[in-house]
C-alpha cells in the first residue's frame, strides 16, 4: 500500500500538486476537524468508488491512519485503482497540535 506522510502531504499542497483527498471517518469527526477533504466515510466508500478519481493520486486519511487503510484495501479488491495513497498515521498529530484532542 502506497503512504504517504503529513510532512509530504504539505509539500504537495505548497506546490499546487493536482491530487484529490478523501476524508474516511464520519461526518461529526470531519465537522470538528477535517484537513480540506472531501467527506465520504468508511462504511459509504464503496457506494461512491465512482466519484474518487482514476487519474491522479488519491490520499484518504481518517484520525490514525488506520480506516484510511481499509478504505484503500476494500478500493482496491474490487476496482482497478493504482493511485490511492494513506496519510501515514492519520490527522492525529495535527488534531494534537491544535489542542483538538
Amino acid at each position: 500500500m502506497k503512504q504517504i506522510s503529513l510532512t509530504e502531504l504539505k509539500q504537495w499542497e505548497t506546490t499546487d500538486k493536482d491530487f484529490q483527498l478523501i476524508d474516511v471517518r464520519e461526518p461529526s469527526e470531519h465537522q470538528f476537524f477535517n484537513i480540506g477533504g472531501s467527506l465520504i466515510p468508511l462504511d459509504q466508500i464503496m457506494k461512491n468508488a465512482a466519484i474518487i478519481n482514476h487519474d491522479k493520486p488519491v490520499v484518504l486519511y481518517c484520525k490514525r491512519g488506520i480506516r484510511s487503510q481499509i478504505a484503500i484495501q476494500k478500493l482496491e479488491r474490487k476496482h482497478p485503482f493504482d493511485n490511492l495513497y494513506n496519510l501515514q498515521g492519520g490527522i492525529f498529530k495535527l488534531l494534537l497540535k491544535q489542542g483538538s484532542l
